[in-house]
C-alpha cells in the first residue's frame, strides 16, 4: 500500500545506501526519488516537490551540509523536510546539520525501521493541522495527501506546476490574482520567469480540468486570474 503518495527523494552518492534505503521506504509504502549529487537532487525537488529529502552529508562537490543550507535560503525549497544522513556522530556535526535547517539527524549505520520511524515523525511535525484535508468544489476534487486530483470521481492527469496552480487557487478561491501574485506563490519569489508563463499554464490546467470545470479558472480582465463558482 502507498503511504498516501509521499515521495522522497534520497540524496547520496553511494548507489548500495541509496538501494538500501529505497527497499525500506517502499516497503513501508513510499514512493523514492534518488540522486547522487546536489546538482540532480536540486531539479528534482522543484520538479518533482517530494515532501521529505534524506541527505547524505558527505557529497561530491557541494556537500549536504552546504546543500542544506542552500535549501532553506530558497523559497521553493525551504518548507521541505530535511534528515541527514552521515557516519559523522559527533556532537558538534549534529548539531552544524540542525542548524543549518536539518528537521533530523540519522548516523550510519541505522535500522530501516529506525530510519522510517524517524521520517514518519518529521513528516507528522512539519503536515500543519488541516493542510492534509482533501478539497472539494462541485464534484473537483483535489487530495494534498495523494497527491492527486479528481473530476466527478474520474482521474485527471495534471503537471506538477498546474497542480500547484490548482492547489493555490482552491485554497484561495473568489479572489483575483495578478499574474506576478501567482508568480510569487506558486512559482516562488526567486524564480525568474516570465509573466506569460502563468498564461501558458492556466491554459494547460483549463485543458486537464476539461469542459465541466475549466470555468472555474476565470480571466479578469486588466488583473489576471480567479477560481470562482460564481459567473464572472
Amino acid at each position: 500500500m502507498k503511504q498516501q503518495g509521499k515521495k522522497i527523494l534520497i540524496v547520496d552518492d553511494e548507489a548500495s545506501i541509496r538501494e538500501m534505503i529505497a527497499v525500506a521506504l517502499e516497503m513501508a509504502g513510499y514512493e523514492c526519488l534518488e540522486a547522487s549529487n546536489t546538482q540532480d537532487a536540486y531539479s528534482m525537488i522543484v520538479d518533482e516537490s517530494p515532501e521529505m529529502v534524506l541527505l547524505d552529508w558527505m557529497l561530491p562537490g557541494t556537500s549536504g551540509l552546504e546543500f542544506a543550507r542552500r535549501l532553506k535560503r530558497d523559497d521553493r525549497t525551504a518548507e521541505t523536510p530535511i534528515i541527514m544522513l552521515t557516519a559523522k556522530g559527533e556532537e558538534d556535526n549534529k548539531i552544524l546539520g540542525l542548524e543549518a535547517g536539518a528537521d533530523d539527524y540519522i548516523t550510519k549505520p541505522f535500522s530501516p525501521r529506525e530510519l522510517v520511524a524517524r521520517l514518519k515523525a518529521v513528516l507528522r511535525r512539519s503536515t500543519p493541522q488541516g493542510m492534509e484535508d482533501p478539497i472539494s468544489v462541485e464534484g473537483l476534487i483535489l487530495d494534498p495527501v495523494c497527491h492527486r486530483v479528481s473530476a466527478n470521481d474520474a482521474p485527471l492527469d495534471i503537471g506538477p506546476t498546474e497542480y500547484r496552480l490548482l492547489q493555490f487557487f482552491m485554497t484561495h478561491q473568489e479572489r483575483a490574482y495578478s499574474r506576478t501574485q501567482l508568480l510569487d506563490q506558486v512559482w516562488g519569489g526567486n524564480v525568474y520567469v516570465e509573466e506569460r508563463t502563468v498564461d501558458v499554464h492556466i491554459r494547460r490546467l483549463r485543458k486537464a480540468l476539461g469542459s465541466d470545470f475549466e470555468h472555474l479558472i476565470q480571466t479578469v480582465r486588466g488583473t489576471g486570474y480567479r477560481f470562482s463558482t460564481k459567473a464572472s
